[in-house]
């Protein structure tokens, strides 16, 4: 049985997890491990310290499925929607520009729920890779190192190249400038949480922010997902604008929490007070340069397999996602 080890607990590693065990069954004991206290990437679902509160998603907030691959990628969307993750989005998006968008949909658990159906194993740890003749030496930075057959990394691209151990020698010279090239969004995230009695003035569930170089987008989860709270406060997201995100993306997050607070108390002043705030960095926020002529990963050695993956290698959506892990799947199909 082979041992393989995925990096990265967000969607392109959960993903590529289940494909593994779907396809090749007995024939591999997968692990997967990630440096966050829980699955899901930049697929997150914040959960209130009070449990009066409704959860909140702190990164990814629908799911947009393009017609490129809407007959590829159908039987993942069929059944995320027999299982009841997805769901068609009916709600109120003021300023939300379709473009070519077939359908968009959103999940009544969280976004996390999404990755968690897919995966069934995970851990918490930042590896360091060594190659050990036939296979991967994987040391935690806490605890006894493991042995691995092929290893996959799926978290974003500047993490790969922070990695120690043998991974960095052995890109090549071409494979480093493509992936150099790699360039991601940065923001802060807001998660408002709320009392069961608070009541918001305004019709909408989410909407798209023009007026506020600090705030690009406000949601309030329960109506985004239509669900119901069952006693529960709502709870609000707030996402900050790409060049805000950049310019203060060095700072203490609660150094720029008030600073955002006080932008969406203009916007919205008549918005209840919050029981709990919590505020996120997201350093890689979306993908906007991705790595050039490598169709949705890229292979650093054939053998023992040490493979690359992630929506850096395709798109920045749901789509992209699912072709990376598709692709992967290939890869080690004809190397295990």
């Amino acid at each position: 049985m082979s041992r393989v080890l995925i990096v990265g607990a967000g969607l392109t590693g959960s993903l590529c997890a289940c494909l593994l065990r779907r396809e090749l069954q007995s024939k591999v004991h997968i692990v997967v491990w990630d440096k966050s206290r829980g699955a899901g990437g930049r697929m997150s679902t914040s959960r209130s310290p009070d449990p009066s509160s409704h959860p909140a998603d702190l990164g990814a907030q629908y799911i947009s499925a393009t017609p490129a691959y809407a007959q590829s990628h159908q039987s993942f969307y069929s059944e995320l929607l027999a299982a009841g993750v997805l769901k068609p989005l009916d709600c109120i998006i003021e300023g939300l520009k379709q473009k070519d968008i077939s359908y968009n949909y959103v999940t009544p658990l969280g976004m996390s729920s999404l990755v968690k159906h897919f995966l069934s194993e995970s851990g918490k740890h930042t590896p360091d890779c060594t190659r050990r003749g036939a296979s991967w030496e994987v040391k935690r930075k806490v605890g006894e190192s493991e042995t691995f057959d092929a290893v996959v990394l799926t978290m974003p691209v500047p993490q790969i190249l922070q990695l120690e151990g043998d991974v960095g020698p052995l890109l090549s010279v071409q494979q480093k400038q493509q992936l150099d090239g790699v360039a991601y969004s940065s923001r802060f995230a807001l998660a408002l949480f709320f009392p069961p009695d608070a009541v918001f003035s305004f019709p909408w569930g989410a909407r798209y922010v023009s007026e506020s170089d600090c705030i690009r987008y406000i949601a309030v989860d329960p109506r985004k997902c239509r669900s119901d709270p069952a006693g529960r406060g709502p709870s609000m997201v707030v996402h900050t604008s790409v060049p805000f995100g950049v310019e203060h993306l060095e700072e203490d997050k609660e150094e720029v929490k008030p600073v955002i607070l006080q932008e969406l108390y203009k916007l919205l002043p008549d918005l209840p007070q919050p029981i709990s705030i919590k505020c996120h960095k997201w350093r890689y926020s979306q993908v906007l340069t991705t790595v050039p002529d490598c169709p949705g990963h890229m292979t650093v050695l054939n053998q023992p397999p040490l493979v690359c993956g992630g929506d850096a290698f395709t798109h920045s959506n749901f789509d992209g996602c699912v072709e990376s892990a598709l692709s992967l799947l290939g890869a080690l199909k004809s190397s295990l």
